[in-house]
């Protein structure tokens, strides 16, 4: 029952739903960006290299056998380089676009913290914050020139 309890507690403070919405949106994410790889950036890059195709580049190290009747007996050996290419593509632009998307999000969350700024809405407990800070400001210069008289 303790550990029912604790599920419980776990699932209403919001870590197993923020956890679902990360994985859900990832995958989403996941999608986009292998299209981009493939259909948008790839295509050029092949264009640009007399229309290679990069996914089906190998290194072959055995060549495939087969018998007189065409069925193959010994597999090929290879190293699949283009396909390596393609990978570390994809993970280019997945790091530079989650980059990109966390600088916009720490602009965003840094243009709300600022509690002079009145074109965003701060949140209340950077809005307190800031308003004790001002206060506790306002009583050390009152203090100081209590002492210097």
């Amino acid at each position: 029952m303790k550990l029912l309890n604790e599920f419980k507690e776990f699932a209403v403070k919001g870590n197993m739903m923020d956890m679902a919405i990360g994985i859900i949106i990832g995958a989403a994410f996941n999608k986009v960006i292998d299209v981009l790889a493939k259909q948008v950036i790839l295509p050029p890059l092949s264009l640009l290299s007399d229309g290679v195709n990069f996914e089906n580049k190998k290194f072959v190290l055995r060549d495939a056998i087969t018998d007189t009747s065409g069925t193959v007996t010994t597999t090929e050996v290879a190293i699949a380089y283009g396909k390596l290419f393609e990978v570390f593509l994809d993970f280019m632009i997945i790091g530079f676009t989650v980059f990109i998307v966390v600088k916009a999000m720490n602009r965003l969350r840094n243009k709300a913290q600022d509690s002079k700024d009145k074109t965003v809405v701060t949140p209340k407990d950077i809005e307190l914050l800031s308003d004790l800070k001002d206060l506790m400001e306002e009583q050390n210069k009152l203090l100081k020139t209590n002492i210097s008289k």
